[in-house]
């Protein structure tokens, strides 16, 4: 696709104004807090946008971080905040701004790069696809009774933030699709927009072993309001400090009802409950976009003790440099990725995301006409891709 319109990032006071009237009637937000939104992300350097006849035509924010996948944080490129202005909907103006970005962040180096979808479409023509998913955990706050208070629970305090960030990365690194945060999701975390989070910790023999940020609000339940609990962040990387964190929740029975938070089907938590009084229920699919073939196949982990190779013949119709055959080695949890090879498992780098991150099956992809390849590709690839389903806690 031919490239029009200039790109790049805010170029003045004029073009930082605009940003803020498209990203306020986006997303429907008053325009103070899209104010505030929009100058904390120009004054990171996050915004970019897309020109036309010399005026802003859409405009998109990116976040640096990390996604730890087989175990390994791969460096990634969030998109959040993705706008068009009214006079240019419908004329192409986002596809135009995403073939430039994702240029851009290819020359930069970043192998990957994720977003949440408010429409599909779009995405997939420039190469995304769902990758993995974020579901809501909401429990019954009575249900919570499980008589633990062995471990110290008391509130955070500033000179904590560096054992949290330490501690939320260590669980992090182990659940399949989690980000790497950086400082801007952390911000997300820690100061949400409109509430206020309450952070305490969990401290143990090792140190701090757990942490929940926890958001107030009152949810009306006949004519006594109760409160529902929402967990900014709930992490506990011992059975102890989760049991704690658990109890600690539960002691709030007398207030609230419903306690929710995010993160996989495969909440580990809830296996400590006594019975079902849980709900478990998709929020959102993510989507996921390979910028360098290469380099996002050797970045992230492998199963260990497997061994295997794959030929790769993909096709990229926005990033050229994807396009043709690879040959991926997984040999002792790392893979080597080389030009060449035989091709003999034909697939878009849009179905390759799927793949990627074991959200989809090899089989799965064939069935849903998005992959071609042998019976013997077919199983090389289910067993390399294999592992825990993808899944993210935070939201940008």
């Amino acid at each position: 696709m031919e490239l029009t319109g200039e790109y790049g990032p805010p170029r003045d006071e004029q073009e930082v104004t605009a940003v803020v009237d498209i990203t306020a009637q986006a997303f429907a937000m008053a325009a103070a807090d899209s104010d505030s939104v929009v100058r904390k992300n120009h004054a990171s350097q996050l915004l970019r946008l897309l020109r036309h006849d010399g005026q802003v035509a859409a405009t998109l924010t990116l976040i640096r971080m990390g996604q730890f996948l087989g175990g390994r944080s791969v460096p990634i490129i969030g998109v959040g905040g993705v706008g068009v202005a009214p006079e240019h909907r419908g004329a192409g103006a986002a596809t135009r701004l995403f073939h430039h970005f994702l240029r851009e962040m290819r020359d930069e180096g970043a192998p990957l790069s994720v977003l949440f979808p408010a429409t599909q479409p779009l995405y997939r023509r420039v190469g995304y696809e769902q990758a993995g998913a974020r579901y809501e955990i909401r429990v019954d706050a009575s249900s919570l009774e499980l008589g633990e208070r062995s471990l110290t629970l008391r509130p955070m305090r500033p000179s904590d933030e560096a054992a949290v960030d330490a501690c939320y990365r260590r669980f992090a690194a182990q659940r399949h699709g989690w980000l790497d945060r950086g400082d801007y999701i952390w911000r997300r975390v820690r100061t949400p927009r409109h509430d206020t989070a309450h952070g305490f910790v969990v401290e143990g023999d090792s140190g701090l072993e757990g942490f929940v940020y926890l958001i107030r609000s009152l949810a009306p339940q006949g004519a006594v309001p109760k409160q529902l609990l929402k967990l900014n962040d709930l992490v506990a990387t011992t059975p102890a400090a989760a049991r704690r964190l658990l109890r600690f929740i539960g002691d709030h029975r007398s207030l609230a009802q419903d306690v929710v938070w995010y993160g996989g089907a495969d909440e580990p938590l809830l296996a400590l409950l006594r019975e079902q009084t849980y709900q478990v229920k998709l929020s959102m699919h993510w989507m996921t976009r390979l910028l360098d073939v290469p380099k996002a196949l050797e970045a992230r982990g492998w199963p260990q003790g497997l061994s295997g190779a794959l030929h790769l013949d993909v096709a990229d119709d926005v990033l050229p440099q994807n396009q043709g055959r690879f040959v991926l080695e997984v040999e002792g949890g790392a893979a080597r990725v080389r030009p060449g090879g035989e091709g003999r498992l034909r697939l878009h780098v849009r179905a390759l995301a799927p793949l990627f991150t074991g959200f989809l099956t090899p089989r799965a992809l064939q069935l849903a006409g998005m992959l071609d390849a042998d019976d013997a590709s077919l199983d090389v690839a289910a067993a390399l891709f294999a592992g825990p389903a993808p899944s993210l806690r935070d939201m940008f």
